[in-house]
């Protein structure tokens, strides 16, 4: 692939190609049509149909109202282009994504739809989606995701001073007892924008308002006219605590009823129009934490999972017939840093430990010792130690606070950087498809 260079070879490939299809217009097909060259890439009229099939196939699924065609066409060109740009920085960067980790990925997506792989491939085939472009759209977007995460999660930093502040200042005002179900459009403005720009923005967004409040369609209006990346999914932002809303939206929302728009709120990226979906509120924060420690066996070319297996088998029975555990996990385990603490994990909360090990912890008595369990680092003997329940309110309010800060933070970076990348970005879309 030609490099993110604006050199003469990379404008006379897109130039031959332009020719190219030119010169066999007469003989080609409508749907080998370039509709738009973004960088040293192009989008095919038939690429475009068969993503805006696909969307309509979901929007239809969803019972969403469809918009006009020509409206489809424009955002879902826009999110290709997007999409296409990302995907070849990502590239240029080096960000590749293994077959282990897709496997895993489509794995995980399989069981929370309560299936397993080959079910779920089976459903995906039975809708018409074919299991590789399944995988395909699923590497494009952990590469995407693994380049924002580059480019903007590895800037973002919350500190201490920050959460204690926000906690200090906003803590009844963010109160986590309350979530809030939002809908969202952005009138975008890119940088550098004239007043007349600007002046216009404000025009569509202030229209767009005293239509939505005159009983016009959010959704449908989102997918219509907005440029955020929501938009083909009518704009729904899901549900939020006050604490990781974006912060220009905190003051409006705090005066929102269910069924309320708010006026056009400015950012740096454009003109912001919130909807009030939903607002309902949330529990106390009471978990359940486990004292556990375990014997872990890892398999390598001497020691395959029959041989783990075995072993641990083993290491149960003497256990069961009265030798120490941790005396066993110190001279046996191969996880070396809690084998010097005895195989202890010490107490450990919802989350901290990998999936198939905390749920198979969570099915243990106090003092049971589990059959050998295999996770990604090899075969564990998992004995849970003690079990209490723990409100644990303050620190899980700090630790939302501080993901939501951080949330935010990256919300607000990732929409000023793909703003910027769009506008800086070489993108020419041939005439009539906007």
């Amino acid at each position: 692939m030609i490099k993110h260079t604006h050199n003469i070879a990379a404008l006379l490939s897109i130039l031959l190609i332009s020719i190219v299809s030119g010169s066999f217009a007469a003989h080609a097909e409508p749907l080998d049509r370039i509709i738009a060259i973004v960088e040293e890439d192009v989008i095919l009229e038939r690429e475009l149909q068969k993503e805006m099939a696909g969307i309509v196939q979901r929007m239809v699924a969803n019972k969403a109202q469809m918009p006009p065609e020509q409206i489809l066409r424009r955002q879902v060109l826009e999110k290709m282009i997007m999409d296409k740009l990302q995907r070849q920085m990502a590239e240029r960067a080096g960000v590749s994504v293994s077959e282990d980790m897709l496997n895993s990925s489509a794995a995980d997506i399989a069981q929370r739809n309560n299936m397993n792989l080959e079910q779920f491939r089976a459903e995906l085939e039975k809708q018409g989606i074919p299991y590789k472009t399944f995988l395909d759209n699923m590497r494009d977007e952990i590469a995407i995701n693994q380049l924002r995460g580059r480019e903007i999660g590895s800037r973002i930093k919350v500190t201490d001073q920050e959460v204690e502040h926000y906690m200090e200042t906003q803590g009844k005002v963010g109160d986590e007892t309350i979530q809030y179900h939002l809908g969202h459009i952005l009138i975008a403005v890119k940088e550098g924008a004239s007043s007349d720009e600007i002046q216009k923005a404000q025009r569509e967004a202030d229209e767009l308002v005293a239509k939505l409040r005159q009983g016009a369609d959010f959704a449908q209006t989102a997918i219509s006219h907005s440029d955020d990346d929501n938009a083909l999914k009518g704009g729904d932002l899901g549900w939020r605590t006050q604490s990781t809303l974006p912060t220009i939206f905190t003051e409006s929302v705090s005066k929102m009823k269910t069924g309320d728009i708010a006026d056009p709120i400015r950012s740096a990226s454009g003109f912001h129009i919130i909807k009030m979906l939903e607002i309902k509120g949330l529990d106390n924060h009471i978990i359940t934490k486990t004292k556990v420690r375990h014997i872990l066996i890892k398999t390598n070319e001497l020691v395959d999972d029959a041989e783990a297996k075995k072993r641990l088998f083993a290491l149960k029975a003497r256990i069961l017939d009265g030798d120490d555990f941790a005396a066993l996990a110190r001279s046996h385990s191969d996880d070396k840093g809690s084998a010097l603490k005895g195989g202890s994990l010490d107490w450990v909360s919802p989350g901290d430990l990998v999936k198939p090990f905390e749920e198979a912890m969570s099915h243990l008595n106090i003092k049971e010792i589990s059959d050998p369990v295999q996770t990604q680092f090899g075969w564990h003997l998992i004995q849970v130690m003690d079990r209490e329940n723990k409100d644990n309110s303050v620190e899980y309010r700090k630790n939302l606070v501080r993901d939501a800060i951080r949330k935010r933070k990256i919300e607000e970076e990732t929409e000023l950087w793909m703003r910027r990348l769009r506008d800086e970005a070489y993108v020419e879309i041939s005439p009539g498809n906007l």
